[in-house]
């Protein structure tokens, strides 16, 4: 895609109070980090109270995935899961507005050596990631220190579009933004030896799916890694984010790359992506997207979950 560019209409009076959110939450992100993550806890607890809809969803999951968790642990899981939603939102004002040296002190970054041989070797790689709330921060900080393309979905308000994409792309000036259908851009990166984000840990519905086990429910499990990596002749390299404790920063650890995968099949391979999803999940559960219907697609016969 185009880098995105600076249009008149952007200035039209129906986009002002977008421009004028925009503009406050700009002022005040230049708070101190501390001061952020305070404030971050405060709006996850408004979120908690007021989103009901995302809360009954992430509640549902948490009872799926966690069922033998004492139900008074699960809730406090719900409520720091909101808290650190809350926090995500200034996480991704200072990924677009903060200067680069002052993000980049937060970072601590392990593995990269990995990314750096495949580079060296033009050896393309898909970077498998999940949907932790640190995610708009995660990819800025690691950005910052190795090239990395990414699917994109164009948002629906160009003016929001724009200011997502230029602070997106301000860390990471030789990447490639793909459009999430292009499937023939996405292996034609990979070939070049280019390294893609890509998160293959929600529902994308029956069409595109097989079915295997997460936290032991079947769930639809995107088969698109193991085309992407047959196709695109690509290595998979795990990559996991966790926003530290007291203020610590970010931990982005990228481990060592899948071996023999793509596997025997693509139920084999939908299983063992779906283990290393687990595997993250489990490492930091409050930082995890609980709010998507992971399950809502259903096999044949099976009845709703939601």
């Amino acid at each position: 895609m185009d880098r995105p560019v600076f249009r008149r209409a952007f200035l039209h009076p129906r986009f002002w109070p977008l421009w004028l959110g925009l503009g406050l939450l700009w002022l005040v992100v230049q708070l101190p980090y501390g001061a952020l993550l305070r404030l971050g806890r405060g709006l996850g607890w408004l979120m908690y109270l007021l989103a009901g809809s995302r809360r009954r969803i992430a509640t549902r999951n948490l009872e799926l995935c966690f069922p033998q968790m004492p139900a008074a642990k699960r809730r406090q899981l719900l409520k720091e899961n909101f808290a650190s939603t809350g926090i995500a939102f200034f996480e991704m004002a200072m990924s677009w507005w903060w200067p680069r040296h002052k993000l980049a002190r937060l970072a601590h970054i392990e593995g990269i050596e990995h990314l750096q041989q495949a580079q060296a070797q033009g050896q393309g790689v898909i970077l498998m990631a999940v949907h932790f709330t640190t995610l708009e921060i995660g990819a800025a900080l690691l950005g910052q220190v190795h090239t990395i393309d990414g699917m994109y979905r164009e948002h629906r308000n160009p003016v929001f579009d724009f200011v997502q994409r230029r602070g997106r792309e301000r860390h990471n000036l030789d990447a490639t933004a793909i459009e999430r259908e292009d499937v023939r851009a996405m292996i034609k990166v990979l070939r070049a030896g280019r390294a893609i984000w890509y998160a293959p840990d929600q529902d994308y519905g029956r069409k595109q799916s097989l079915f295997a086990p997460l936290f032991g429910i079947q769930a639809a499990t995107v088969t698109a890694t193991t085309k992407f990596a047959r196709l695109g002749r690509a290595i998979v390299l795990p990559f996991t984010q966790m926003r530290l404790p007291d203020g610590g920063g970010y931990r982005l650890t990228i481990h060592p790359p899948l071996t023999q995968f793509p596997g025997e099949s693509e139920e084999a391979d939908c299983l063992r992506v779906n283990q290393w999803v687990e595997q993250a999940i489990v490492t930091c559960p409050e930082q995890y997207l609980w709010a998507h219907r992971r399950f809502k697609t259903r096999p044949p016969g099976e009845p709703k979950l939601y």
